[in-house]
């Protein structure tokens, strides 16, 4: 069970982000095409990133207990994905934030 816990809390971070998001309408409930294509590009940019550090050995997946053991290519661990997406989204939230200041 524990193997699910950075999962979880990144689940918790992304529902936390989404809630302050449909709270003041800062990117998906504001414009959510462009928020999408927003994080979709970061995602990737970061994905091409943590390839290219995977590839010359920097990045690992290590040996947590509280990581699933599913990979989505070598060394590249299934929640990778949902912390790209957290990272790319708080950003997002932030920069629409500073602007309404």
């Amino acid at each position: 069970m524990e193997q699910f816990v950075y999962l979880g809390a990144l689940l918790f971070g992304i529902a936390g982000l989404a809630t302050l998001d449909w709270r003041y309408k800062l990117a998906f409930w504001y414009q959510p095409k462009r928020s999408a294509l927003v994080i979709a590009t970061g995602m990737a940019v970061f994905a091409v990133w943590d390839f290219f550090g995977i590839s010359l050995g920097i990045f690992f997946k290590g040996d947590s207990p509280y990581v699933l053991p599913f990979v989505l290519f070598p060394e590249f661990p299934l929640e990778e994905v949902f912390f790209l997406f957290l990272l790319c989204y708080v950003t997002l939230l932030l920069y629409r934030w500073s602007e309404r200041w």
